[in-house]
């Protein structure tokens, strides 16, 4: 149901009622680059440019239905490890022609999965984006940010990472994702003492180098928990060249 319209009672005009929108910012570790699902918009306003995918929140749908319906038009919602509301934003003049209200949502894909898209959506670099409609290149750096910051202090890597991995290999998916270096040894040391990983009793067979095969872990839980709330994965420096956690 669409807002009732509001008058002004000194302007003496009438607004048009808000629309609400729902949008998504998918990310996934693609080709050891973090990056994000975007469908190419063949209509005005800002036809050819790329946009997040999402559209109208429809009547008695809440704001994750709205964005799941939509996703699923995309890419099978099905293959999202973690989905959460990012944010909402107001501005009246974010859209040119309607007063437009935008959820957003940040998605995550674990590695080694290949959603099916249609031929207007592709997956594009963080660090390269497109030309982007609306204030959809804003909405994807928050989502990027939002997402280094709960590397730092939550889980959420088991919605980057495949079922079964070595620390390497999890260590590569944070460096990708962080955009920063990460020791190996430091990540295991912190995620290890924070019972955020746990190992599978196996170990993946040796390459042709030889040496001691590496051992496989998994995240003990697939579901969010804030494991540290005041710990943050830092850029390396002089002092310090692996991380502090």
């Amino acid at each position: 149901m669409h807002p009732t319209r509001v008058t002004d009672p000194e302007a003496k005009t009438v607004s048009p009622p808000a629309t609400h929108v729902t949008l998504a910012v998918v990310f996934q570790v693609r080709g050891g680059r973090l990056q994000v699902l975007l469908w190419q918009r063949a209509r005005q306003p800002f036809a050819g440019a790329w946009s997040l995918p999402g559209g109208y929140l429809e009547p008695h749908e809440t704001l994750e239905e709205s964005i799941r319906r939509q996703l699923a038009l995309k890419v099978d919602v099905r293959e999202l490890a973690h989905l959460e509301q990012l944010e909402t934003r107001s501005d009246p003049d974010r859209h040119p022609t309607e007063w437009q209200l935008a959820t957003a949502y940040l998605g995550l894909v674990p590695l080694g999965l290949d959603p099916a898209v249609p031929p207007d959506t592709a997956w594009h670099p963080v660090d390269d984006l497109p030309a982007m409609a609306f204030d959809h290149g804003a909405i994807t750096l928050t989502a990027c940010e939002r997402l280094r910051a709960k590397l730092s202090y939550t889980n959420v890597g088991f919605a980057l990472a495949p079922e079964t991995f070595t620390v390497s290999e999890l260590r590569d998916l944070y460096v990708t994702a962080l955009g920063h270096a990460v020791s190996t040894t430091n990540l295991k040391r912190v995620l290890l003492r924070r019972r955020v990983l746990e190992p599978i009793g196996e170990r993946r067979p040796s390459g042709r180098s030889g040496g001691r095969p590496p051992e496989l872990f998994r995240f003990r839980t697939r579901t969010l928990e804030v494991t540290d709330p005041f710990a943050a994965l830092r850029p390396p420096s002089r002092r310090n060249p692996s991380f502090s956690a």
